[in-house]
């Protein structure tokens, strides 16, 4: 006797757990009880259900998510969950797709209103190559060239000496300012300044590759791991509302997966639509103050203070903690 399943009939018990069903799944584990070979559209459509997500629950998700600030956070709260993506794997989604775009484009090189990509310039004024003759006297006057030769007319040599008195005597002050900030750094022994002329010299060596590497592989972590800190903020800001802390890292969840998927717009729309980017930048700015009023309740000048707050809290911790991370990774 054959002892396999017949994968194109409907089981009497689970393949799975074994226990005895009635339906087409079953009510133990939830797997399908009716069974077959899958093909290849099956195929496709689980691979996109599950792992793509370009179905009805993307649509749905991004509808809210976008139009409704707040909204989809109170949807699950309330219960209806499934007809949505799960709240962790929306804020994943589109924190990734930030981060792999800003790397993207942070290889793109801005001079003035023109763009370029993969093109190395080097672009070199009046004013740097007086810079340049300060630090380096010998080689400036080696190159300096013959004064008979200037074409530059009485009054422009004028000028120009005035010119490079201003710039060495705001090198002086500067020089005395940086001598005293050593100075005074130098008597810091736990290593904090040490960390510093570190990473300032990996900024400056191979265009600050290493840095550029260090940063992109820890700041989504340490961005990641602010979602807490968020969360904490929100339940100490909310005290006596009765939400619990878990609520509080919902809601910190989709409010951040929209910060980061118009951040990702405003960095992909291009320079000759300014309006777009103006009108999702204030939508941006709005967007969590009206979330927190729909989800929590309130008064608008109480939300707006608590909103100013939230802010001010969330953006300080994120900038130590990247630093924190970045200055690690050096150091390392």
């Amino acid at each position: 006797m054959n002892s396999e399943v017949d994968l194109h009939h409907a089981a009497t018990d689970c393949p799975n757990c074994g226990a005895s069903v009635s339906g087409n799944f079953c009510h133990q584990c939830g797997q399908e009880t009716v069974l077959h070979p899958p093909s290849t559209r099956e195929f496709l459509h689980e691979f996109i259900g599950h792992y793509v997500a370009l179905e009805g629950k993307l649509l749905q998700t991004m509808k809210l998510l976008l139009l409704k600030p707040g909204q989809l956070s109170l949807e699950y709260l309330q219960g209806r969950r499934v007809r949505y993506i799960e709240p962790l794997r929306v804020y994943l989604t589109f924190s990734l797709i930030f981060f792999a775009v800003f790397k993207f484009m942070g290889e793109d090189h801005h001079i003035g209103d023109v763009k370029l990509k993969g093109v190395p310039v080097v672009v070199v004024d009046k004013q740097d190559k007086q810079k340049a003759a300060a630090a380096h006297p010998a080689e400036a006057a080696a190159a300096q060239p013959d004064d008979n030769e200037s074409d530059d007319p009485p009054a422009a040599a004028d000028a120009s000496a005035e010119l490079r008195k201003d710039e060495t005597l705001k090198d002086a002050v500067l020089k005395d300012v940086t001598h005293d900030i050593k100075k005074d750094l130098e008597k810091d022994d736990s290593g904090f300044v040490s960390m510093i002329e570190k990473i300032a010299n990996e900024a400056t060596d191979d265009d600050g590759a290493k840095l550029k590497k260090v940063f992109f592989g820890s700041a989504p972590y340490a961005v990641f791991a602010m979602m807490p800190l968020f969360a904490l903020y929100l339940k100490i800001l909310y005290l006596g509302t009765g939400k619990r802390y878990g609520e509080h890292l919902l809601f910190a969840l989709h409010t951040n997966a929209f910060a980061f998927l118009m951040l990702t717009l405003l960095i992909l729309i291009p320079d000759g639509v300014p309006l777009v980017g103006k009108l999702l930048g204030l939508w941006l700015v709005f967007y969590l103050p009206t979330a927190m009023r729909r989800v929590y309740g309130g008064s608008r000048k109480l939300t707006a203070l608590r909103w100013i707050v939230l802010m001010f809290l969330h953006l300080l911790t994120l900038v130590i903690a990247i630093s924190a991370t970045v200055g690690v990774g050096v150091s390392h």
